[in-house]
C-alpha cells in the first residue's frame, strides 16, 4: 500500500506552485476596488441605533461619511436619543447636523487604542472641525480615562458636556469602528433650542469664496459685476444656495475667452444662473422633488429659460444646463439660508451658448464639444488617455503576467516529466 509524508510534496506541487504564484502575481497587480463607506448600512442592523441613522440621513451627515477612509463614530442609542433637544428640534437642519459631525472622529480608533490614551487624554478632530465654522480647536474632543483605566470620558474641548463610551459595536480594522455613548455631546457654544431661522449676519460672499483659496476668479468676477451684493440682499426669506466653479473649472473651459468677452450684462446672467433662490443643504438636493429647478436668471428673463436640472446620479448631485453637466464636489459654506457649493464645471447656460461652436485647447474652432467631467462613477467609456506613468504601470503588470504564464507552461511540463 502506498503511504504518502506530509514532509514529501505530491508530484503535482509544481503546478499548485504556479498556480498559488498567479493567484499572488494577480492580486498584486489587480488591488481590490475599496467602495464608499456606507455608514447607513453598518448601523441598520442595530435596532436601538435607529434614531441616531435617521438622523445621520436626513441630514446629509451620512452622505458626507461616504468619502472618508478612516473614522471613529460615537453612536447614541434610541434610549438616550428619544429624549434629547436634537430629535425635538430636528427641523433645525444644520445645528442637527453639525452636532452628528461632533459625533465623528477624523481617525480610526479602536478599543485598545481607546483604553491605551495617556493620562493627560487625547485631543482628536472631529467632522465639525473640518466644516470650517469651530473656531481654533473647538471642533476636537478630548479623549481621557478614570483613574482605574476601565471607563472612558469623551469630553468637548471646553468641557461643557462629558460622555461616556459603552460598548464597541461595529469594526472595519483599520478604517471605521463605531462605539456606543451614554449621551449626546454636543459642541461648545451650540443651543439646541435657538432658532435657525435666522440669516448669518453680514455674510460676505465673495470673502467666504476668497477663504476657501480655490475660488478666486468666481470671487473676482462676482466683485467685478457687482451681483455679489445682490445675492446677499437674497439672503433672507427663502435663502439662496450657490453653485460656485472652482479655479479649475475655469482654466479647463474650453471657451473660457468667449466667456471673458461677453458684455457686463450677460456676464451677470451667467452668475445668477449659478445660484437657486432657495435655501438647499446637501442633503436636500439628494433627495429634490422637482429636477428642473428656477436659478435667479430665470427671475430677472423669464419662467422656463435659465433652469437647471438636478438629479442623483449614483451618489453624487448632477446639474445638468442642458450643454455641461457638472457634479458638487465640495460644501464650501452651509448654514441656513445660505449654502455654497463647490462644482467641478461652468454651468455654462444653453440660452447663451448653445449655438457658440465651441473651441478646444489649440484653439481651433468647431473642434468637438469639450469634454464633460462627471463624478468618477458616472464616467462616460471614453476618457482622455491616461498619463504617461499608468501606461508604464499597466505595461509592467502585463509583463508580468506573461512571465507567469511562462513560468506556468513550464512547471506543467515539469510535473509530467517528473510524474
Amino acid at each position: 500500500m502506498a503511504t504518502f509524508s506530509i514532509l514529501s510534496p505530491p508530484h503535482s506541487s509544481p503546478l499548485l506552485l504556479s498556480h498559488l504564484l498567479l493567484f499572488f502575481v494577480f492580486f498584486h497587480t489587480h488591488p481590490p476596488v475599496v467602495s464608499a463607506l456606507n455608514i447607513t448600512a453598518l448601523l441598520s442592523p442595530f435596532p436601538d441605533l435607529s434614531l441616531f441613522n435617521n438622523l445621520l440621513t436626513t441630514s446629509s451627515v451620512a452622505s458626507d461619511l461616504s468619502l472618508r477612509s478612516s473614522l471613529t463614530l460615537l453612536a447614541v442609542p434610541n434610549r438616550f436619543l428619544s429624549s434629547s433637544d436634537l430629535v425635538r428640534h430636528s427641523s433645525a437642519t444644520n445645528t442637527v447636523a453639525d452636532v452628528l459631525r461632533y459625533h465623528v472622529l477624523l481617525q480610526y480608533l479602536s478599543w485598545p487604542d481607546l483604553l491605551n490614551v495617556p493620562p493627560n487624554g487625547k485631543l482628536v478632530t472631529t467632522l465639525f472641525q473640518a466644516t470650517g465654522r469651530a473656531t481654533a480647536d473647538l471642533g476636537s474632543v478630548n479623549i481621557t480615562r478614570n483613574p482605574s483605566g476601565s471607563t472612558v470620558l469623551v469630553r468637548s474641548t471646553n468641557s461643557s458636556t462629558t460622555i461616556t463610551i459603552l460598548s464597541l459595536v461595529k469594526t472595519l480594522p483599520y478604517n471605521v469602528s463605531i462605539f456606543t455613548v451614554n449621551s449626546l455631546l454636543v459642541p461648545p457654544g451650540f443651543d439646541l433650542m435657538a432658532s435657525e431661522n435666522q440669516p448669518p449676519v453680514g455674510l460676505n460672499i465673495t470673502e467666504v469664496l476668497i477663504n476657501g483659496h480655490n475660488f478666486n476668479v468666481a470671487a473676482s468676477m462676482l466683485t467685478a459685476s457687482g451681483v455679489a451684493k445682490e445675492f446677499e440682499n437674497d439672503e433672507g426669506g427663502a435663502g439662496i444656495t450657490i453653485f460656485v466653479p472652482t479655479d479649475m473649472a475655469f482654466a479647463d473651459l474650453p471657451i473660457m475667452d468667449r466667456l471673458q468677452s461677453l458684455p457686463a450684462d450677460k456676464k451677470a446672467v451667467i452668475l445668477r444662473f449659478h445660484v437657486l433662490h432657495s435655501y438647499y443643504p446637501l442633503g436636500s438636493l439628494e433627495s429634490i422633488v422637482n429636477p428642473v429647478q428656477p436659478t435667479l436668471a430665470t427671475e430677472n428673463i423669464g419662467a422656463g429659460r435659465f433652469t437647471l436640472n438636478i438629479t442623483r446620479v449614483n451618489g453624487s448631485v448632477a446639474i445638468d444646463t442642458g450643454i455641461v453637466q457638472a457634479s458638487i464636489t465640495q460644501t464650501v459654506f452651509d448654514q441656513n439660508p445660505v449654502s455654497i457649493f463647490a462644482v467641478s464645471m461652468v454651468l455654462l447656460p444653453k440660452e447663451i451658448f448653445g449655438n457658440e461652436p465651441t473651441r478646444s485647447a489649440s484653439g481651433n474652432l468647431g473642434a468637438e464639444p469639450p469634454y464633460v467631467s462627471l463624478a468618477p462613477q458616472d464616467s462616460p467609456p471614453a476618457r482622455p488617455p491616461s498619463p504617461p506613468g499608468i501606461l508604464r504601470d499597466i505595461r509592467s503588470s502585463a509583463a508580468v503576467v506573461e512571465l507567469c504564464k511562462a513560468i506556468t507552461l513550464l512547471c506543467i511540463a515539469f510535473n509530467y516529466l517528473v510524474w
